[in-house]
């Protein structure tokens, strides 16, 4: 069965973090995973986490928080609810198909 499995992230370290489990846990090609921004703006999220979370109070100004960002798998096999899982456990804020 053929579909395409989207998580939606706050952080770019959720979307990261998504990937590597695809890929690594779920056997997904790297080449049929895409991560981008939700909107038309560019951003790294809707929170600062990981590397993008400063230590300093006050965020220097190159942070792009202005949106979710959307990880989509396109799948190929029997078992979708593996990448759904997948997505779920690295911070996905919603899941969905198409």
């Amino acid at each position: 069965m053929e579909s395409t499995i989207i998580g939606e992230f706050d952080t770019r370290r959720g979307a990261e973090l998504a990937v590597e489990h695809v890929v690594q846990e779920c056997g997904v090609p790297r080449t049929d995973v895409f991560v981008q921004a939700v909107g038309g703006a560019n951003t790294s999220g809707t929170r600062p986490a990981g590397p993008d979370a400063k230590a300093a109070p006050a965020p220097e100004g190159h942070q792009k928080l202005e949106g979710p960002i959307e990880v989509s798998v396109d799948f190929h096999g029997d078992a979708p609810e593996r990448i759904a899982d997948a997505l779920k456990g690295a911070g996905a804020k919603s899941v969905r198909s198409k």
